[in-house]
């Protein structure tokens, strides 16, 4: 008796696991590339906020499936070639597009 409660409880946790793993966003993502994205969003966001030039700004990062998306204002063409810059040398970015306006 002991034994085929322990197997039917270790069943329910394994399926219960693989249910979980196979979850995917309305998207159709894994929880692994949100995450990736995330963590790209992130970087950028620090590489960005982390310059002096960008001090006063609000330019707001977003990334889908490694495609990251910068919008806001700065006051030069360099300061939204430099934002630009600084997400394409961020790891896992595969494209950019840059929506920053030139105030």
């Amino acid at each position: 008796m002991h034994k085929i409660k322990s197997l039917t409880i270790i069943l329910i946790c394994g399926g219960l696991l693989l249910s979980f793993l196979s979850c995917q966003t309305p998207a159709g993502r894994s929880m692994g590339q949100v995450v990736d994205d995330a963590t790209i969003t992130t970087k950028v966001k620090g590489k960005i906020f982390g310059d002096s030039i960008f001090e006063g700004f609000s330019i707001s990062v977003e990334t889908f499936q490694g495609e990251v998306t910068l919008t806001g204002a700065v006051d030069t063409q360099y300061a939204k070639k430099r934002a630009g810059d600084l997400a394409r040398s961020t790891l896992g970015v595969r494209k950019i597009n840059n929506f920053i306006k030139i105030k």
